[in-house]
């Protein structure tokens, strides 16, 4: 079991909360035929973060990069859940009881179950233990492969 494997690139671009920025990003992956895979916005004293996971995050980074927002990358994993009632409950819980802690999280729910990405203090811890105790983590290259 190789945790790398697992391990999902995701942007973070950093920007100004202000009306167009989010068309700008948007209009800049649109340009380069980057497909946007899921994300996320947090706002904090004026200022967003974009999180994304895209198929080409290289190329975005270059992109964005290149028009001056501030780009970052940030390894997340993906794990499939049950898509009921309970299902982040379980997940949750099994990270609190390996000891790993979540910094942040988003997720989407699918044809067959719901996806959470995850942003956690210890990614190779967390992979061993989701594995471990029978957890559906998608590979970066399934992940990829939904565009």
């Amino acid at each position: 079991m190789d945790p790398s494997a697992y391990t999902i690139k995701q942007i973070s671009v950093f920007s100004e909360n202000k009306p167009g920025r989010l068309m700008a990003i948007a209009g800049a992956l649109e340009e380069e035929s980057i497909n946007i895979l899921a994300f996320s916005i947090a706002e904090a004293n004026g200022f967003g973060v974009v999180r994304a996971l895209v198929d080409k995050p290289d190329a975005a980074y270059k992109k964005l990069n290149a028009m001056g927002f501030m780009v970052s990358f940030t390894d997340v994993i993906a794990v499939r859940m049950r898509d009921q009632p309970g299902g982040l409950f379980e997940m949750a819980k099994l990270l609190s009881d390996a000891g790993i802690n979540i910094e942040y999280s988003y997720a989407y729910s699918g044809r067959d179950a719901a996806v959470l990405i995850l942003r956690v203090d210890q990614v190779e811890n967390a992979v061993k233990a989701i594995l471990f105790r029978g957890g559906n983590l998608m590979k970066s290259e399934d992940f990829m492969a939904i565009s």
